[in-house]
Parts: structure tokens; sequence; C-alpha cells
């Protein structure tokens, strides 16, 4: 005679597996995929890549003393409530080795939030300091007050005031071995009001762009793309995907 279950630990049941689900949910939700790019000194690129991030604990360190005596970190470390642009850094700095030693400082978290000191060895200081900036505007808020959403384009830059402008290359949907293909290259102010970019360097291009921030690129095999422009921040990197390859090589800025 098969064995009857009570009701009440069915339910009981079912109402924890509805519970963890619910929990895994939220815990889920609150992750996003965003994009990110690091530059340093003279628009080298220390690191660029799309990573999930949620909240997190952001460390701030006793040799972050960039701003002078009595400002280094106290070495506490600061949670988020939700993903955000210095927590993707501070995600990112744990797996990549271009950016450790990430020290950021809280000696001033009361007035301006915390401050970054220095991103691998490329640190703040003089005229130099970090900006952000995400989807193309400087959001004029300390990095763990800026909330991310999925999707986001977050870069973090060493530069000096009035900041650079940023660099962002289109490229078409495919193209073909050994035919030449147009691509533009556009700047953002801190605003994000975009113009073409006239004078910018892209890899693999014969010529800098024309006045319509164009140029021709030709490619016999799958190449990262980069623009750059003097002093403006260098484009997120660009694989362009060849037509009939079945791969997609876009880094998806």
């Amino acid at each position: 005679m098969p064995r009857l279950i009570p009701f009440r630990l069915v339910a009981a049941c079912g109402l924890a597996l509805i519970l963890l689900l619910s929990t895994t949910a939220v815990a889920s939700a609150k992750n996003v995929r965003a994009h990110l790019l690091v530059v340093g000194k003279a628009g080298k690129v220390l690191a660029e890549k799309t990573i999930s991030t949620g909240p997190v604990a952001i460390p701030t360190s006793k040799a972050a003393t960039c701003f002078g005596a009595g400002t280094a970190g106290s070495g506490k470390k600061y949670p988020t409530k939700s993903p955000t642009a210095l927590g993707l850094l501070s995600q990112a700095a744990k797996s990549t080795k271009a950016l450790k030693p990430l020290s950021i400082t809280d000696a001033f978290v009361d007035e301006f939030g915390l401050g970054i000191c220095g991103v691998g060895g490329a640190k703040a200081g003089g005229k130099l300091s970090w900006y952000l900036k995400v989807n193309h505007k400087n959001p004029n808020r300390g990095g763990e007050q800026v909330k991310l959403k999925g999707g986001d384009e977050v870069i973090w830059a060493l530069a000096g005031f009035p900041y650079p402008d940023e660099l962002a290359l289109t490229v078409p949907r495919t193209i073909d071995v050994g035919v030449p293909f147009k691509v533009r290259v556009w700047s953002y102010d801190e605003k994000g009001k975009r113009k073409p970019a006239a004078g910018a360097k892209v890899t693999g291009a014969a010529k800098p762009t024309g006045g319509d921030g164009s140029t021709m690129v030709t490619l016999n095999a799958p190449k990262l793309l980069r623009a750059k422009r003097g002093k403006d921040l260098p484009s997120p990197g660009v694989r362009p995907t060849f037509a009939g390859s079945g791969t997609n090589y876009a880094l998806g800025w």
C-alpha cells in the first residue's frame, strides 16, 4: 500500500521551493552585463571586457595617497546595493592583472564619495585624475553612486582637465576578405554630444578619417580595430564579422 504524504508537508515543501526559486531570481536580477573600457596614461588601453556585475563590497587602500598627506584610504570596504560603475571596475580588477592593484581612498567619502588613486600602474596625480563616462556622458557623480543597467558602456580613463572627447567606431555588420569597407569615427563630449571625428587614425586604414569621420579599411584576416586621435580617449575595439564565417567578431560596443 503506497505511503500517504500529509498535505501540510507537501504544501510546506512547495512553499520552500517557491521561496528558493524567488530568492535565486532576485539575486540574478541584481546582476547586469556591462561593457568596461579602462584607459591609462597617454591613451593606453589597460583592459576592455564585458562582464556580469552586481552588488559588491568596494575595498579602500591605505596605499591610496595620491591626493596628498593624510588622504590615504582606511582599508574599510563599502558595500553597494546595486551594480555601480565603481563596483564594475572593482570586480574586474579581481580577475584582470592589468588593473591590479586598485587603490581607492575614502578620505573624502562624506563630501565627494570614494576616490580612485591607482589602477594597475596608472596613478592619479598632478593634472591627471580618473574620469568616468557612462553611455558617452559624464555622470558628474562618484562612481559608487552611478547605478548600471544591462548593456551600459562604462569608461574609466586617466586624463587631465578639461577632459578629452571620447571616440567611437562604427563598422558594417559584415565585411568580405580583401575588400575595402567604410568605417566611421565619432567623438563624444562630456554631455554625450556626438559629431564626426576628422583626422582620426583607424587600425588597418591607409588614411586618417575625413571631415565626415570616415575612412576605408581592408582586412585579410580577423583583426581588432580601434580609432585614436591625439589626446582623445581611444574608441572601444571592434572586430568585424567576415561574411559567411559563421562567427561574430564584434565586441558589442
